[in-house]
């Protein structure tokens, strides 16, 4: 799966660095990723892409997924035009970092075996970058990486067992690995030693069915919030009719609820919901089955599901949504102008 973990500074200096099998990745990956991102003001320019408005970032120059040079295999005299001297190279930008995981072209390092499927690294690149988040504050950018470089490694091990996603629950990480606090810098610069971020018991979810929930969770007050936010791109005529259209959603949640609550969500018209993303705390089957989300929700903030909204197809022109909510109208006006003071010249101009 994932051969190797390079996380890059705006500037492309390697902060983190993590090989997850026996053959060690050369920094030549990271060489050649950043000759082509430094032609890209898109990529290194600070764009964020925690929001989910944009959870991919336009590459200028870098497409996510590049094939470069295996050195390590050329070296050995393999034959790149084989594709055995060669490596996958998949990349997403957050907060001005960019995450890379170098794979091989096929899952085993063989031939003739399945091809690492790129949403799911996508994917765990961008799982990392949320639990950054989550441990070191929000934005986790370079300084916040380099103030934790212990847990981001420790992080890194619990969440990788040789090279394939293992721990990805904030739940499950946060019972294994503590997140750090000022209390405990504090303590460590006092004592002179280190801080112990490790956890000494075993995560009560690893050894359940549901390793997303915490044991024993007990609030005083019962309640969750669910938050719906939708997102409509469209091509609108000069007219203001809509000429095409798509709508997306994500559901988010925050949940606080003692002991293990089983919860139902329920849509007034299921049918229009298409393509659907769900948490793994979700009965997928259930919804399959009923159109409805049965699930059993983690303890704090989580993201239940995305979605599309389905082409209408009632008036048979395939769009989402027929009329825009807002519609804004631009004003063209001309009129004449003078030049400054000593300039003595004029024109005419457009607002």
């Amino acid at each position: 799966m994932i051969q190797s973990l390079f996380i890059l500074s705006p500037t492309g200096e390697v902060l983190i660095e993590r090989h997850f099998r026996s053959i060690l990745t050369s920094r030549t990956v990271c060489d050649i990723f950043w000759s082509r991102a430094s032609e890209s003001l898109n990529h290194h320019g600070g764009v964020s892409t925690v929001g989910f408005s944009n959870p991919f970032p336009l590459y200028d120059s870098v497409p996510p997924v590049m094939e470069v040079p295996d050195v390590n295999n050329s070296a050995d005299g393999v034959d790149e035009s084989s594709g055995g001297g060669s490596l996958y190279l998949f990349s997403v930008l957050r907060d001005g970092l960019s995450y890379l995981a170098a794979c091989p072209p096929c899952m085993g390092g063989a031939a003739g075996q399945r091809e690492i499927p790129p949403l799911l690294v996508i994917e765990f690149l961008h799982k990392i970058a949320d639990t950054f988040v989550l441990y070191f504050g929000d934005p986790a950018d370079e300084s916040a990486v380099k103030d934790n470089f212990s847990t981001a490694y420790q992080l890194l091990e619990e969440m990788v067992d040789h090279g394939w996603p293992l721990t990805t629950e904030p739940n499950a990480l946060t019972d294994l690995i503590r997140p750090p606090t000022v209390m405990a810098k504090i303590q460590q610069a006092i004592s002179g030693g280190s801080s112990s971020i490790l956890s000494e018991a075993l995560p009560t979810g690893t050894v359940s069915n549901m390793p997303w929930r915490k044991a024993g969770v007990t609030h005083p007050n019962n309640e969750i919030y669910i938050d719906i936010v939708e997102e409509i791109d469209a091509i609108v005529s000069p007219s203001g009719g809509v000429i095409s259209s798509d709508v997306s959603g994500v559901i988010n949640a925050q949940s606080s609820l003692s002991g293990v609550p089983d919860l139902l969500l329920t849509f007034n018209d299921p049918t229009l919901i298409d393509d659907c993303s769900f948490h793994p705390c979700v009965r997928y089957t259930r919804f399959e089955k009923d159109s409805v989300v049965s699930f059993v929700p983690p303890d704090g903030a989580f993201e239940l599901m995305r979605y599309r909204v389905r082409m209408n197809d009632n008036n048979n022109s395939n769009l989402a949504v027929t009329s825009m909510p807002i519609q804004v109208v631009p004003r063209v006006s001309y009129g004449q102008f003078f030049g400054g003071s000593g300039g003595g010249g004029g024109g005419w101009g457009r607002n």
